[in-house]
């Protein structure tokens, strides 16, 4: 396509092949920096090289223009000398405008966590391809220009499609020169409609991923539930599930391997839901509505629903630790407090609208049994509080007492009681321990034994106490107008006793902090692009007229954003950080050639009215 393309505007098979040889040079190049700095190739790496090439090939083009005018005026000339005086004429500003772009993608770099790490290659890789085009087009395009360009040129006016374009172009430029402060009004009236889409566009982190299939978690109000009791649970809402006509396979698990990285209760399932192809869905039928559907049939007294993605909630756990979109963290000091804090902003979120489903974590309801040695009846028969704890680590705890080989498989061989001798309070009173003199002692005679209710997990954070909300917006919930609504509400019914803090936690963190850094940062790049137009033109007038059009460039975008209904993310960002650094390159390249254009009239005193102008 863009050798087609390069061939039709240039209308010479050596001159779209100068253009054709200087691409791969820079996509060389920019690999060959990629493999230096250890920057992977993988698909965003790749897409940034992709999205270049279209900048990676205006230098050439406009220089290869350049020099077929000099050969149009000067047929028979030196094609060195033409390649010369063409470079020298366009090459700066092609350089500074190639140089614009690379710059434009500074604030990219200054992303961090999960948003840095995805789009750091694409800017590393992009900025690597233009800045190797920069380069190019100042040395090696010229020589490839003298080498292959030669004979005769056609006129730019015997190109149809030039004449077609030039055709449909003269008339709106005679109108816009006609009327300069007419169209100026209306320019500026035009971009201020962007306040209209920028007050009504929603804002996210990320834009969601279809992945095809969704994982629901849901949560037990009771954090002390029984195994028979959550297999119960997780029947229950496979069979709900699976009643769905877009659903394919329902497989679901109750409570994780007890690990340091991994721990999760029986209290917590994960139920992956693989949803068949959407042409097979009824009619009407999208992701949005088939998640809020579920939501409603999954209506369990005692389970608060989460709902999710296998991809993303896996990812949303590793950078953040909640298994939801959004979350709170309570920070204090005692337990008791923190439940009651967290019962309190469960019951102010679940009103809010936007809001699916909101859990507070239970700080306490775990259920322990204590059993508590009593040392002189124990010495009576000769038994040390030693003894007895062995008898609750082994019959009761279970303990490893070796490993079953069985040719690669380990297997551990585990020593304990059945679960019908410790399933209650009275069949452990009666265990035995072995006393020296041979007798059988029951432990009711040595030790009090007694169930008490603590926490169920303590989670911590800075050395502080904490309780988490789980929130889980309904889908296609403005995150950003959500949380404020949710904070009016929090501080109007909530009251927080000294020394508690709440802090949100989740997507909103992290598009905060995105939003931070590039409030800092694009200032900062706008204000380098500014030197390094001036540096070009040598004129504050020309870099001013440059980056009043910046904000011009963007109407369109932010229409078609809001149209589409798509929200304002890190994503979106980037394609405008982009937007604006082609929009740069556009007006160097229209003011060089205006520029030119107005020294050619002053050499030939033909600039003496505003007509002429």
């Amino acid at each position: 396509a863009v050798a087609l393309i390069s061939l039709l505007f240039l209308l010479r098979a050596r001159s779209a092949l100068v253009a054709l040889v200087a691409l791969p040079l820079g996509i060389l190049a920019a690999i060959l920096i990629m493999w230096a700095m250890g920057v992977p190739a993988n698909i965003m790496s790749l897409g940034g090289i992709a999205i270049a090439i279209g900048v990676m090939m205006d230098a050439p083009v406009v220089m290869i223009e350049n020099m077929h005018k000099h050969l149009e005026h000067n047929p028979g000339g030196d094609p060195w000398a033409a390649a010369m005086a063409a470079a020298e004429e366009v090459g700066p500003a092609l350089f500074f405008s190639l140089i614009i772009i690379a710059v434009s993608f500074l604030p990219v770099f200054a992303l961090g966590g999960e948003e840095g790490k995805l789009f750091a290659p694409l800017a590393f890789t992009k900025t690597f391809s233009v800045a190797a085009a920069a380069i190019l087009s100042i040395t090696v395009v010229p020589i490839l220009m003298a080498w292959f360009i030669r004979g005769r040129i056609r006129p730019e006016n015997k190109n149809p499609l030039n004449r077609v374009l030039a055709f449909l172009y003269r008339p709106l430029i005679h109108v816009v020169l006609r009327a300069p402060w007419i169209i100026l009004i209306l320019a500026l009236l035009l971009t201020a409609t962007l306040f209209y889409p920028w007050n009504r566009l929603g804002s996210e982190f990320m834009p969601p991923l279809n992945e095809g299939t969704l994982l629901y978690m849901p949560v037990t109000q009771d954090p002390a539930v029984s195994i028979g009791e959550a297999a119960m649970i997780l029947q229950q809402t496979d069979r709900i599930l699976k009643t769905f006509p877009e659903v394919k396979t329902v497989f679901g698990e109750a409570g994780r391997a007890q690990t340091a990285t991994d721990q999760s209760p029986l209290s917590m399932f994960d139920t992956v839901v693989n949803l068949k192809n959407p042409d097979q869905w009824p009619a009407g039928m999208t992701m949005q509505k088939l998640q809020s559907k579920m939501n409603k049939a999954m209506s369990i007294p005692g389970l608060s629903s989460i709902w999710t993605q296998p991809l993303k909630g896996r990812v949303d756990m590793l950078t953040t630790g909640l298994q939801t979109p959004l979350g709170i963290k309570i920070g204090g000091t005692d337990l008791d407090t923190l439940n009651r804090l967290g019962q309190e902003l469960q019951t102010v979120l679940r009103k809010v609208p936007g809001t699916q489903s909101a859990y507070a974590a239970r700080v306490t309801g775990g259920r322990y049994i204590v059993i508590h040695t009593d040392r002189a009846k124990a010495a009576r028969f000769g038994l040390s509080v030693a003894d007895v704890n062995r008898l609750v680590e082994t019959a009761i705890g279970g303990k490893v007492l070796t490993t079953a080989v069985q040719g690669l498989e380990r297997f551990p061989v585990d020593l304990r009681y059945p679960r019908e001798l410790r399933q209650s309070l009275s069949t452990l009173m009666e265990s035995r321990i072995a006393a020296p003199d041979g007798a059988q002692i029951p432990l009711a005679q040595v030790a009090d034994l007694r169930i008490e209710g603590g926490p169920a997990m303590l989670t911590s954070d800075n050395s502080r106490l904490n309780s988490w909300i789980y929130i889980d917006p309904k889908p296609g919930t403005n995150i950003g107008a959500y949380v404020p609504r949710a904070k009016a509400a929090i501080a109007k019914a909530v009251h927080l006793p000294g020394g508690y803090t709440v802090s949100w936690v989740g997507q909103y963190q992290v598009m905060e902090q995105a939003a931070k850094r590039l409030e800092l940062v694009i200032p900062a790049v706008i204000l380098l692009i500014a030197l390094l137009l001036y540096f070009n033109f040598k004129n504050w007038v020309e870099v001013t007229i440059i980056l009043l059009t910046l904000p011009l460039s963007l109407v369109g975008g932010f229409w078609l954003i809001y149209w589409l209904n798509y929200k304002l993310s890190v994503a979106v960002a980037v394609g405008f950080i982009a937007l604006a650094g082609v929009a740069a390159e556009f007006g160097v390249v229209m003011l060089l050639y205006l520029d030119q254009a107005l020294l050619r009239r002053q050499a030939r005193d033909a600039l003496r009215t505003w007509h002429d102008l």
